[in-house]
């Protein structure tokens, strides 16, 4: 019966890590496509980052889910969320592809706030399921299952969602997405299995409850040595990525890449790449240690904001842009799987959840603010002196890295209790 529970649990965190990663796209890379065909200005499709504030913003929302009733109960507390979330979810994405942004591009920009709201907010209920679903010793089996759906959602919604593009229509590939969040609503309601409450119950006064699931965490955090240089660095390190990153789907298209180019590349074989560049990752956080891994991907991914310079350059070079994909999705893996040992590093025991969801959203903060900026700086700039200036743009996180290994050599190998 052990391996029978396992072997659910797995698949209920597969289908739910697809359900998490599906919307991401929608309003990012492939929005961003949609506005790009749709004539807007770059400056303008650079500012769809601020879109995804809700992704960075969700740690102030986040107590709501675990201190108000659901609004069905009777699924438990972290179902009794999660289902009413995801068909929300699943009706704000079919409403997103009846928007025209040639015609009314504020009304499609404000559908897609609400799906980025209710996404956040089903990333906070997932994460406290899967937290509460498994025992200690199986919760990296839980993030792997989690990690791999996430990922095939990812190619589903951005190649996927293209390919449909091509045949159908935008209406078509939105309606398709909507219609896939069902996989997460099935998983919640008909597989998953509430998780029993563990430990005290929570204060009773809503003084008490604000304390414990936001002040504490956060100052305990403050209590670290080099806690200042710690949040420089969780908000610069992605910097770089950030800048070059918000721009991706317009750059491809000045270059003369059609949607098809674009899905090829990105689907599969991006997936490919990016898993690849995580697992190598994971190995070298094993290897060398948490905080040289981050100097060694931390490289990698800044220098591999060359490639767009070449990609530019070359100009409508199909073999160029396959190396350029290649390159920047396994760097990027190689730098995430370093950062999220990094930041689950940070994390006290008594606040884990918290504490991550805090860091995350912080490093988020680049992505979200100063990445909007993008679309004006590649006009202004053009393609090439832009891709420059993102590579540059990862030095501070670098610099302020190199300090914290010298000044607090530990920091960055051992979990705070």
């Amino acid at each position: 019966m052990s391996g029978l529970r396992f072997d659910r649990s797995l698949v209920v965190l597969l289908l739910l890590g697809f359900s998490a990663g599906l919307p991401l796209p929608l309003t990012g890379f492939t929005l961003r496509q949609w506005f790009s065909e749709a004539g807007i200005s770059l400056g303008a499709i650079g500012l769809t980052a601020l879109i995804g504030l809700a992704y960075t913003l969700k740690v102030l929302w986040a107590p709501v889910l675990d201190h108000v009733r659901p609004p069905i109960a009777r699924l438990g507390r972290r179902r009794g969320w999660l289902a009413p979330v995801q068909a929300a979810l699943a009706f704000a994405i079919l409403a997103l592809g009846f928007t025209d942004p040639a015609a009314d591009p504020r009304t499609t920009v404000l559908v897609a706030v609400a799906v980025a709201v209710l996404s956040a907010t089903q990333d906070i209920a997932i994460d406290a399921f899967r937290i509460e679903s498994l025992p200690l010793e199986r919760q990296g089996l839980g993030l792997a299952a989690y990690v791999w759906g996430y990922r095939i959602a990812l190619l589903v919604a951005n190649a996927g969602a293209l390919g449909i593009v091509e045949l159908a229509g935008w209406p078509a590939a939105f309606a398709a997405m909507a219609a896939l969040v069902g996989v997460g609503l099935a998983a919640t309601v008909l597989i998953a299995r509430e998780p029993l409450p563990e430990g005290m119950p929570p204060p009773s006064s809503w003084p008490a409850r604000l304390r414990l699931a936001v002040i504490d965490p956060f100052r305990d955090l403050l209590r670290r040595r080099g806690w200042p240089l710690i949040l420089a660095f969780v908000a610069l390190f992605k910097l770089g990525e950030a800048l070059a990153g918000i721009m991706t789907a317009p750059f491809y298209r000045s270059l003369g890449f059609s949607r098809l180019d674009v899905a090829a590349v990105s689907g599969v074989f991006g997936m490919a790449a990016t898993l690849a560049g995580v697992t190598v990752g994971g190995i070298l956080v094993a290897r060398v240690g948490v905080g040289r891994a981050l100097i060694a991907t931390g490289l990698g991914q800044m220098v591999s904001n060359l490639m767009y310079v070449a990609l530019a350059e070359a100009g409508r070079s199909v073999p160029m842009l396959w190396a350029q994909v290649g390159v920047e999705n396994v760097t990027d893996g190689l730098a995430d799987a370093a950062f999220v040992a990094f930041l689950s590093g940070l994390t006290s025991t008594a606040f884990t959840a918290t504490q991550y969801a805090l860091l995350s959203s912080l490093a988020a903060v680049p992505l979200r603010t100063l990445g909007a900026s993008g679309g004006f700086l590649a006009e202004r700039l053009g393609w090439t002196p832009f891709f420059l200036l993102t590579t540059a743009a990862a030095l501070p996180g670098l610099a302020v890295m190199l300090i914290l290994l010298v000044r607090f050599p530990m920091q960055s190998e051992d979990r705070p209790r």
